[in-house]
C-alpha cells in the first residue's frame, strides 16, 4: 500500500472526527493512549512486583515493612490464580465492549475499577487485599482488550501506518512497567508497603482522569456500537472471507463450554482456598489419591479438547489445518510463560534471599550513576513527548494536559527524591524490585534491533522463532543454575547472574512473544478469531498458573536437592520444548498453507 503524506493523513483523521494534529508524525490520540497505557502498566507492575515479596516477608509487629510471613506455596497459589484470571476476564470484557459498551467506556469502567482495587491494596489487610485483587481482575477484563481496539479502530483506514503505531503504543507499556516497578518497589521496600501499593493506586486514578478528559481528541472512536455499524462489520467480514462458512456453536458446544468454565474457575479459586484457608470446595470430586481440584481441571481440559476437535471437524481442510497450527503454537507458548513468569514469583524470592544486594564505597557510586542514567534519560525523553502533546492539544483538551502535568511532576519529584536519598547514603541495599526493571529496560534497548533482524534475509519461520525464544530464555535459567551451583547456606550469589538471566529472558521474549498473536490473526478465519484469541489467552493463563505453582516450590526443591536443581528445571524443559517445536517446522509449514 502506498504511503500517505502527513498533511493528507491529518486531513483524513479530521474527516473521521479525530484530532488531526500530529505529534512526531503520529495522531495526538495515539499518545493519549500511550500515556493511558503507561499509567495503567505503572500501577499494574508496581503492585505486581510487590505482591509475592510482601506476602512472604517476615512478620514484624508494628513495622511498616512487616509482611504476612506466608510460605511460597501459599503466596504463589494466590498469585497464580490472580495471574490466571487476568488473561481470562479480557475475553468477556472484549465481548461486552464489542456489543454494548463501546471501547472507550469499557476502558474508563475498567480503569475506575482498577483504581479502587489498587487503593484497597494500600490497606494491606486480608479483606482489602482480596477485594483489591478481585477488582484488579475485573477491571483488567474491561481495560486490557479495549485499549488496542481503540488503536485499531483509529487506524482502520490507515493499515500502512499501523505497525509504527503499535510500536509506539508498546513502548508506553514498557515505560509504565519500568517506572512502576522502579518507584513503587523503592517506596515499598525503603519506606513501607503502604506507600508502594498506594502510589500504584494514585497513578491509576490520574491515568483514568487524563483518558476521560481526552474525549474531544478521539471524536466518535470507541463509542458504543450502533446497529448499522454491526451490520457493516458483518458485511465487511463476509466480503473479506467469502469462503468462510458460518460454524455456529451447537447446544452441546455451549453446554460443555459452560461446564468447563465452571470447573476451571472452581479449580482457580479452590487452589488458594485449600492452601491458605484449608477450605476444599472440590473435595467431593476426589478419585482415589487424586485431589478433587486436579480432577476438576483435568475434566475441564478434556471437555475443552472435545469441543475444539468437534469444531475443527466441521471446517474445510485448509481452515482446519491452519487452526491446528495455531493450537500447536498455543501449546508451546504454555512452556514459555511457565518459565518466563518466574520473574513474578521465584526470582523475587531468589533476589531477596540469595542475591548479594549490599553496596558501599565505589560499588555504590557506580550503581548510583547507572541507576541515575536509567531513571533520568527515559524520563527526559518521555517528558519531551508530553511537552509536544500538550502544545498540540491544550486548546482541545486542556484538562487532560493538566492531569498529565500533575503526573509527571509527581514522577520527577519521586525519582529525584529516590536518587538524592541513595547518593547521600554511605551504604545501601538494592531493592528486590530493582532487578525486575531489567526486563523492561532490555525490551526498550533491544526491541528495535531484533525487529530489524527479522526485516533482513535472516527471518526464520514461526516454528524456528518459537524454538529460539524458548532456548534463549532457557539459557538465562542455565546461568542462574551455574551461579547457584554449590551455594552454601548463608552465602549469596553475585547480582550479575540475575541481570544476565533477565537479559536472556528478554531476548527470548522478543523472539517468541510478538509472533504468537500475529499468527493467530493471519491463520484464523474472521468468524473464529474471537474464539481462537480466547484460546490463546487461555494458554497464557495456564502458563501463568503453572509458573506460580512451580515457583512456589523453590524452597522445597532447594531443601530437598539444591537451588541449582530448581533452576535446571526451567533450563531443561524449555530447551526440550524448543527443539521439539523447531523439529515440527516441516509439518507446521504444510498446515499453514502458504501463510508466512
Amino acid at each position: 500500500m502506498s504511503q500517505i503524506s502527513e498533511a493528507s493523513f491529518s486531513e483524513e483523521l479530521e474527516k473521521q472526527g479525530i484530532d488531526g494534529k500530529l505529534v512526531l508524525g503520529y495522531p495526538s490520540g495515539l499518545f493519549v493512549l500511550f500515556f493511558t497505557e503507561m499509567w495503567e502498566r505503572f500501577s499494574f507492575y508496581g503492585m505486581r512486583v510487590l505482591l509475592i515479596n510482601f506476602l512472604t516477608s517476615a512478620i514484624l509487629v508494628g513495622s511498616p515493612f512487616s509482611g504476612w510471613g506466608w510460605d511460597p506455596v501459599k503466596a504463589t497459589s494466590l498469585f497464580g490464580t490472580y495471574a490466571m484470571l487476568l488473561y481470562i476476564t479480557p475475553i468477556f470484557g472484549g465481548m461486552l465492549a464489542d456489543k454494548f459498551l463501546g471501547y472507550r467506556y469499557a476502558v474508563v469502567i475498567g480503569a475506575a475499577i482498577m483504581t479502587i482495587g489498587h487503593l484497597f491494596m494500600a490497606f494491606d489487610t486480608p479483606l482489602f487485599l482480596y477485594l483489591g485483587l478481585g477488582a484488579l481482575v475485573i477491571g483488567t477484563g474491561f481495560f486490557k482488550p479495549n485499549m488496542t481496539s481503540i488503536l485499531s479502530e483509529m487506524y482502520k483506514k490507515f493499515p500502512q501506518k499501523k505497525d509504527g503505531a503499535y510500536t509506539i503504543f508498546y513502548m508506553g507499556v514498557n515505560a509504565g512497567a519500568f517506572f512502576g516497578m522502579l518507584l513503587c518497589g523503592y517506596l515499598a521496600e525503603k519506606v513501607g508497603w503502604h506507600w508502594g501499593f498506594g502510589l500504584a493506586g494514585i497513578f491509576m486514578f490520574l491515568g483514568t482522569l487524563q483518558f476521560w478528559f481526552a474525549k474531544p481528541i478521539f471524536g466518535k472512536v470507541g463509542d458504543p456500537p450502533t446497529a448499522e455499524q454491526a451490520e457493516e462489520k458483518a458485511a465487511v467480514m463476509k466480503a473479506e472471507n467469502p469462503d468462510d462458512k458460518p460454524n455456529p456453536f451447537t447446544k452441546l458446544d455451549t453446554f460443555l463450554i459452560v461446564i468447563m468454565t465452571i470447573l476451571g474457575l472452581a479449580y482457580a479459586f479452590n487452589d488458594p482456598l485449600s492452601k491458605i484457608a484449608n477450605i476444599d470446595i472440590l473435595s467431593g470430586l476426589q478419585i482415589g489419591t487424586m485431589a478433587g481440584q486436579n480432577v476438576a481441571i483435568i475434566s475441564a481440559l478434556v471437555l475443552f479438547l472435545f469441543v475444539v476437535i468437534s469444531r475443527l471437524a466441521r471446517y474445510t481442510k485448509v481452515v482446519r489445518q491452519r487452526l491446528i497450527a495455531v493450537i500447536i503454537f498455543a501449546f508451546f507458548v504454555i512452556f514459555f510463560w511457565m518459565s518466563f513468569e518466574q520473574g513474578a514469583s521465584s526470582l523475587v524470592i531468589f533476589a531477596r534471599d540469595s542475591v548479594d544486594r549490599s553496596l558501599s564505597g565505589n560499588s555504590l557510586t557506580i550503581f548510583n550513576i547507572v541507576n541515575t542514567l536509567l531513571t533520568v534519560v527515559p524520563l527526559i525523553l518521555i517528558t519531551y513527548v508530553v511537552a509536544k502533546l500538550t502544545k498540540q492539544t491544550f486548546g482541545k483538551a486542556p484538562l487532560t494536559n493538566i492531569v498529565q502535568f500533575v503526573c509527571f511532576a509527581g514522577l520527577w519529584g519521586i525519582a529525584i527524591w529516590m536518587l538524592y536519598r541513595e547518593f547521600t547514603a554511605e551504604s545501601s541495599e538494592i531493592p528486590v524490585s530493582w532487578f525486575s526493571i531489567m526486563n523492561s529496560f532490555f525490551i526498550i534497548t533491544f526491541a528495535n534491533f531484533v525487529s530489524k533482524i527479522w526485516d533482513t534475509k535472516f527471518n526464520p519461520p514461526a516454528a524456528v522463532k518459537y524454538g529460539m525464544g524458548l532456548i534463549i530464555m532457557a539459557i538465562g535459567f542455565g546461568l542462574l543454575a551455574f551461579g547457584a551451583h554449590g551455594l552454601q547456606a548463608g552465602i549469596k550469589v553475585s547480582m550479575v547472574w540475575l541481570i544476565l538471566a533477565y537479559l536472556f529472558h528478554t531476548l527470548g521474549e522478543l523472539c517468541l512473544s510478538p509472533v504468537g498473536l500475529s499468527y493467530v490473526s493471519k491463520l484464523v478465519p474472521a468468524r473464529m478469531i474471537g474464539f481462537m484469541f480466547g484460546m490463546w489467552y487461555l494458554a497464557i493463563a495456564i502458563g501463568n498458573k503453572l509458573a506460580a505453582i512451580l515457583g512456589g516450590q523453590i524452597e522445597n526443591i532447594t531443601k530437598e536437592y539444591s537451588l541449582s536443581t530448581f533452576f535446571l528445571i526451567f533450563t531443561i524443559v524449555p530447551i526440550v520444548a524448543g527443539l521439539i517445536v523447531m523439529s515440527l517446522h516441516p509439518m507446521l509449514k504444510k498446515l499453514m498453507h502458504g501463510v508466512k
